[in-house]
């Protein structure tokens, strides 16, 4: 039999999230595109990231399988609770409040309090259900097939060579075959590795565990329980099924010379929580390993290729981020490969393949940093100062060590998005709380120290990022300087319009109880005030250097305080507030 050749629009290499969000949602908007996922496997198959965060649940949504993952009974994750930092004590953080989600009935729909939840899943019964779904679509789905060669002309990729001798050309090709980069290899793209966080992970799946806290109707709280060299992981995902895991620096795991198994299990007697929560539980006794080296390829795109999830980068998963970068970058390639295969098209190809590969490495680059932060926090480097300014270096910022420990405390990573600032799917004054928790350090707010401010955009350059929203990328212009952006838009564009006509805070707060009429006068700025976002948007842009802060000894201060303690921040209350 003479060699067969098949032509696609779109060629992904991977059923997994990645692969499977940007077939489903490239047929979801343009339904005539042919698009094929080439899956070596056969699923349903065991895979470790189980732990969500709230912004999958809208991707979920958006791709049309929302009622599917809920209807396999996937636990609720309603946050996770912590032990981390200098204290012993437990923390929690939640994404929703636990007295909001009690009242939840399930099955639900994507609407109310499950619209700030996520789920932890099983990857074997939720990879299958998302690559069905892109199936029924209208992706062909191959699973079993496996890529053998990938042949290129330069920067282009001819076509593939698959196991059964086939190949099959595309007009554009996808990698989404996660850490092992088939086409990134093959295009030889290097990656740079992130010298800090060289972990290793081992896992086992137990059965009957004790959930740590059942919240209303099957919701909980991951746990996540740091030790001296390494931390636990408690993800539930299912009624009965529970994945643990163990988390340690690779030098430290080469320095015990011991097996994968009694390093694992030795973790888990040291850990009298997460002991006693599997008194009567079983594992399935297989412990698997895998490298948690965080890392990013130097590219992220070729003139027909795109890289998407782990095959771009990996940060690590101390912040359950793994899913969210995967599931969003799908959705994003998925947007740029509709209006770059458009008849219509009107975005330069350029532009577009640029600004994913951009937004992609800021993020990517945003969570390892801030997953480096983390794991200083906890008290893993002696001296937490100097090695935030190592951090903030490597955001090409030189801070002294007590600068970068504010820029980082305060949020440095605060243009995730164009809402509120943000930073690893905290705001700041979630992030402040955690970090005050974490290092038993208390940090005043920047804009408290200040009652006048002036914009500063010296050095910075206007360019356009882009928007992905129903199906359709548009462009938002912003400010750069260096690795920093910011928008003109949101309460970004806000702040920017009213520091043109204001500097003096009080007159300040005047324009924008003109903007809002509705705002409340005095005490704690509510979490849904847009003033609050404002004012969030304030301390971000004073903390990256968009704004310059003084003081008028003379003009009246203006003190606004966020508490010390709240609903989505605080100290573990489960004997109290829950039952199991």
């Amino acid at each position: 039999m003479g060699t067969k050749t098949q032509e696609y629009d779109v060629a992904i290499i991977g059923g997994g999230p990645g692969g499977s969000t940007t077939g489903a949602l490239i047929k979801k908007y343009a339904p005539h595109l042919s698009v094929v996922i080439l899956e070596k496997e056969l699923f349903p198959r065991d895979h470790v990231g189980e732990s969500q965060l709230p912004s999958v649940s809208e991707i979920l949504n958006e791709m049309g399988c929302w009622d599917k993952i809920e209807a396999a009974d996937f636990p609720v994750k309603v946050g996770a609770t912590y032990r981390w930092g200098k204290s012993p004590e437990l923390w929690d953080f939640e994404f929703a409040l636990p007295k909001e989600v009690e009242t939840a009935t399930r099955p639900s729909k994507f609407e109310g309090v499950r619209k700030k939840t996520a789920f932890q899943v099983d990857r074997a019964i939720y990879d299958d259900i998302l690559l069905k779904h892109a199936g029924e679509l209208g992706a062909e789905v191959r699973q079993q097939t496996r890529v053998t060669k990938v042949i290129r002309n330069g920067d282009s990729v001819d076509c593939l060579q698959l196991d059964n001798g086939d190949r099959l050309k595309a007009k554009y090709y996808v990698d989404a075959s996660g850490h092992i980069g088939i086409l990134r290899k093959a295009m030889d793209v290097d990656i740079d590795v992130h010298e800090s966080l060289q972990n290793i992970a081992f896992w086992d799946y137990w059965e009957n565990a004790d959930w740590a806290v059942e919240i209303g109707v099957g919701a909980t709280r991951v746990q996540v329980m740091s030790q001296s060299a390494g931390w636990l992981w408690f993800i539930p995902l299912g009624p009965t099924r529970t994945s643990i895991g163990y988390v340690v620096p690779a030098e430290h795991y080469k320095s015990l010379g011991e097996t994968p198994e009694k390093v694992y299990q030795d973790a888990i007697d040291r850990d009298p929580k997460i002991s006693k929560l599997i008194e009567n539980a079983t594992s399935r006794g297989m412990v698997e390993g895998t490298k948690d080296w965080s890392f990013i390829a130097k590219r992220g795109h070729g003139d027909n290729w795109f890289l998407v999830g782990e095959s771009m980068g990996f940060a690590d998963p101390i912040l359950a981020a793994g899913l969210t970068l995967t599931h969003t970058g799908g959705r994003e390639l998925a947007y740029t490969l509709v209006n770059l295969l458009s008849e219509n098209a009107q975005i330069d190809e350029t532009w577009l393949k640029q600004s994913y590969s951009n937004t992609q490495f800021r993020r990517i680059n945003q969570h390892i940093r801030f997953a480096d932060y983390w794991y200083s926090a906890n008290g893993q480097f002696t001296d937490l100062k100097e090695h935030c300014a190592s951090i903030a270096k490597d955001a090409g910022l030189k801070l002294t060590p007590e600068k970068a420990w504010a820029w980082l405390a305060r949020g440095g990573f605060t243009n995730e998005g164009l809402g509120q600032p943000a930073a690893g799917s905290f705001d700041l004054p979630s992030l402040r709380l955690a970090m005050e928790i974490m290092t038993d350090q208390d940090n005043d707010w920047e804009l408290n120290k200040f009652n006048q401010f002036k914009l500063n955009l010296s050095n910075a350059k206007q360019s356009e990022f882009p928007i992905y929203s129903a199906g359709e990328i548009s462009k938002v212009s912003c400010w750069v300087r260096g690795e920093n952006r910011l928008p003109i838009t949101g309460p970004y564009g806000v702040l920017i319009e009213v520091l043109q006509q204001e500097r003096r805070i009080d007159l300040i707060m005047k324009k924008l109880q003109q903007y809002y009429p509705t705002y409340s006068k005095g005490g704690t700025l509510g979490p849904d005030s847009p003033i609050r976002s404002v004012l969030l948007a304030l301390e971000a842009m004073l903390t990256e250097g968009w704004v310059i802060g003084k003081k008028d000894k003379k003009r009246p201060m203006m003190q606004l305080g966020f508490p010390k303690e709240n609903e989505i921040i605080h100290w573990n209350k489960d004997d109290i507030s829950t039952s199991n």
